[in-house]
């Protein structure tokens, strides 16, 4: 998968969003209590973060807050955004500075990480500004991939969440592809779209949502899926 032309796409996304109708204070009810300036804020500031890991080796980077006019917004958001795909052009088996150690600390990491990211954002600014569109089943695949591989293990390494007691397995209905995660035989079985996984996965669906079918120990497998298996 093309990572960077994938980041590329999403960001630029992401910007058509920012315009001097947009409503700033719009919630932004996948994200706690965020605003869609927060949003945009967020993603911005984690686009120079990145930056500032591949060029200097650091994770500690904290920029000023965002302007909070929105065409001043928009100007900085674009910045943030080619400073990242500047950075990330770098050869993908550069050195560059990442919060695990489980995966190569390169600027290929980077540039999954922060597709995914951004994809991820990007619904949650359509969800809080109208209609949010469904995630490529390619891309969702690899979301969920990622979300075992990388984040649920490192939620309980950070004492954030607990090891689950139960094993869930998460099917695809749109692609012969499932997960397990916990341990032994799995004591229920969550279905859906690999879109739909995806956003249960990272608390944009709740677990009762009707687009998502249940079978076994519900209650087991829903106390696996509330982990939280994200931040």
């Amino acid at each position: 998968m093309d990572y960077l032309a994938l980041l590329c796409a999403k960001l630029t996304e992401f910007g058509e969003l920012i315009t001097p109708e947009t409503d700033l204070a719009a919630p932004v009810p996948s994200c706690g209590d965020w605003t869609f300036y927060d949003l945009t804020d967020h993603l911005g500031q984690g686009n120079m973060w990145v930056v500032t890991a591949v060029a200097e080796l650091r994770g500690d980077y904290q920029g000023a807050p965002a302007p909070k006019d929105a065409v001043a917004l928009r100007e900085w958001y674009d910045e943030t955004a080619d400073a990242i795909v500047a950075a990330l052009s770098a050869d993908p088996e550069q050195e560059a500075w990442t919060f695990t150690r489980s995966m190569p600390r390169t600027v290929g990491f980077w540039r999954r990480r922060r597709a995914l990211e951004t994809l991820m954002h990007l619904w949650d600014g359509q969800h809080a500004l109208g209609e949010a569109e469904a995630f490529a089943t390619d891309l969702a695949v690899d979301g969920i991939n990622e979300v075992f591989e990388l984040f649920a293990p490192r939620m309980i390494d950070r004492g954030l969440a607990a090891a689950p007691e139960a094993a869930l397995r998460v099917r695809a209905t749109d692609i012969a592809e499932s997960w397990i995660y916990g341990p032994g035989e799995p004591v229920a079985e969550i279905a859906g779209t690999a879109s739909d996984l995806l956003l249960a996965l990272w608390q944009r669906l709740p677990a009762n949502d009707p687009a998502l079918a249940w079978g076994g120990d519900r209650v087991a497998g829903e106390k696996v899926l509330a982990g939280p298996l994200v931040s």
